[in-house]
């Protein structure tokens, strides 16, 4: 019986945690660690949204697309979901809407830290 109770109480752990993953990562790049999706695209913060808020709008999204999230996602921790001006749910850092930029091509790349004065990478 104890084994039984040990067997469940450890499924329970590592099904808790399977649950718990980060929608993101931390990446190093040039600018130092940055978050970055699985596939190492970095993410952006766009100063103009507010807090649990995009202000990113539908053209402003054909650059800057929004870090969405699965049908299944749930906001943890830091983690939060807003909506995004296509309607679908997006992640949010600390309140942030994170966003990817259409002019990195590959993972790593932060060609969008900076533009505008307005984006910045995801710390």
């Amino acid at each position: 019986m104890r084994a039984i109770l040990i067997a469940i109480g450890a499924l329970s752990a590592l099904t808790g945690s399977a649950f718990a993953a980060e929608p993101a990562k931390m990446i190093e790049t040039k600018m130092g660690k940055v978050l970055a999706t699985e596939k190492g695209m970095v993410l952006y913060t766009f100063d103009k949204d507010a807090k649990g808020k995009s202000n990113c709008d539908s053209d402003c999204l054909k650059k800057w697309p929004a870090f969405h999230a699965g049908a299944k996602a749930k906001a943890e921790g830091e983690w939060s979901l807003v909506k995004a001006a296509d309607g679908k749910e997006m992640w949010a850092y600390e309140g942030k809407p994170l966003y990817t930029y259409v002019e990195d091509k590959k993972a790593g790349e932060a060609n969008g830290d900076g533009v505008g004065g307005v984006w910045h990478v995801a710390k």
